[in-house]
């Protein structure tokens, strides 16, 4: 049996759907070491060409809704990007539309115009320091020795993981004592340009909100959150002059990242559903507002076709991660 042909069994659509939800960040025009999960142009279109032929690729709040209603297609999928990347629209868009394929593109506001996110500092401020051993006792973050590609991917990971949850004006603070100390240049303007939302909108794909500024929902104040979930998407409905319908949690890990109370405030802000980073499929009896999502980052066509199988099945994941201050469900809407 093909890949094709056990999916259909797996996800017959109709009232038995599942809606498989891939998440992207990045796509680079050529790889990079220091970065090797993120995949270049031709990894890329490979991978969507191989989705291409095993599902039916659908626009997400399109998908989403089918999904409810019972009407899914088998082996129905969506593809997803997170916050706002220029290479969203300069690299990942062109190959989409050769494809004939759709997106939807969640932005972080606050980045738009050529910004550049903690993370991205933290990893420029890796990649250009000269130093064998970079020293941030200071900071309470170690020592970290730089003399290969390997010692700093993982100098990049150990810093960014003592970093990620702390407030954000810390977390900040942070990321420039990390520049300072590395003696790197300013890192790279990475984030897209107003305009670049809207050539995405243009060509097809749609846009969905992600925050202002990519907090960790759950450092915030109840009244911040709010902010940051509503400005977000008011901004992003100035920029393409309509209805931004669906939302994605900054980092998207229920419990540690997003409450049932951020789910509440997404739905008193409009959207119509929300996405995390919960491994798994969407189902009817998944919560609309905790939609699961998965992206296997193998290079071969057989491994990745395997991993996208098996998330298609994972059916712990198909009720909610977290309990919300009351159901999404469609049937109780």
């Amino acid at each position: 049996m093909t890949l094709r042909g056990a999916l259909r069994i797996l996800s017959p659509g109709g009232l038995r759907g599942h809606l498989s939800v891939l998440i992207f960040h990045r796509v680079l025009q050529a790889s990079d070491p220091l970065s090797p999960d993120i995949p270049d142009a031709a990894a890329f279109e490979a991978q969507m060409q191989w989705v291409k032929t095993w599902f039916t690729v659908l626009p997400l709040a399109d998908a989403i809704h089918e999904l409810y209603a019972g009407r899914l297609p088998p082996r129905a999928l969506s593809i997803t990007f997170d916050d706002g990347y220029a290479d969203n629209e300069e690299v990942a868009a062109p190959i989409l539309s050769r494809l004939e394929l759709t997106a939807t593109f969640f932005v972080a506001t606050g980045f738009l115009g050529g910004g550049c996110m903690f993370n991205d500092r933290v990893i420029e401020a890796i990649r250009g320091c000269s130093c064998e051993m970079l020293d941030l006792t200071a900071l309470g973050i170690g020592r970290h020795s730089l003399r290969s590609i390997a010692e700093r991917r993982q100098a990049i990971d150990d810093i960014l993981n003592r970093i990620k949850y702390l407030e954000q004006a810390h977390r900040d603070a942070a990321a420039d004592a990390i520049e300072l100390a590395a003696k790197a240049k300013p890192a790279l303007k990475l984030m897209m340009a107003p305009g670049q939302v809207r050539a995405l909108r243009t060509r097809g794909m749609d846009i969905g909100a992600h925050t202002i500024s990519h907090p960790i929902l759950t450092k915030l104040t109840h009244r911040a959150a709010a902010a940051e979930i509503g400005g977000g998407k008011e901004e992003l409905e100035r920029i393409i002059g309509e209805r931004v319908r669906l939302f994605a949690y900054p980092n998207g890990m229920p419990g540690n990242d997003y409450a049932g109370e951020h789910a509440q405030m997404a739905r008193d802000c409009g959207f119509e559903a929300a996405v995390s980073t919960i491994w798994g499929s969407a189902s009817m009896r998944t919560d609309r507002f905790q939609i699961p999502r998965f992206t296997p980052w193998d290079r071969s066509r057989l491994g990745y076709g395997i991993r996208l199988m098996a998330n298609v099945v994972r059916s712990r994941f198909a009720h909610s991660p977290i309990k919300a201050q009351r159901s999404w469900n469609s049937k109780a809407e």
